[in-house]
């Protein structure tokens, strides 16, 4: 298996990552329109997002130097899987 077949098979929605983890997303599963919006926010697949805080059923993640609050369905409709610390 490659290691493309193992992030797919390994990923879980961003609202299931813990605080303070790095993730990499991985897929998108909103509607077009969703999916749209988050990658105009910069969530779009390939980024490398770290959990800051769980709030209720949502989430605070960080892009770079960029904070991010949403909300628990879009959390739930971004997959991510963890990046590995070198």
């Amino acid at each position: 298996m490659t290691s493309r077949a193992n992030e797919r098979t390994a990923a879980f929605p961003l609202m299931m990552a813990s605080e303070g983890e790095r993730v990499r997303v991985v897929a998108l599963r909103g509607g077009a329109g969703l999916d749209m919006r988050m990658t105009d926010m910069g969530l779009n697949v390939g980024a490398e997002l770290v959990v800051r805080q769980h709030q209720g059923s949502g989430v605070v993640v960080m892009r770079g130097e960029t904070r991010l609050a949403l909300g628990g369905g879009m959390a739930h409709k971004l997959m991510v899987v963890p990046v590995k610390s070198a």
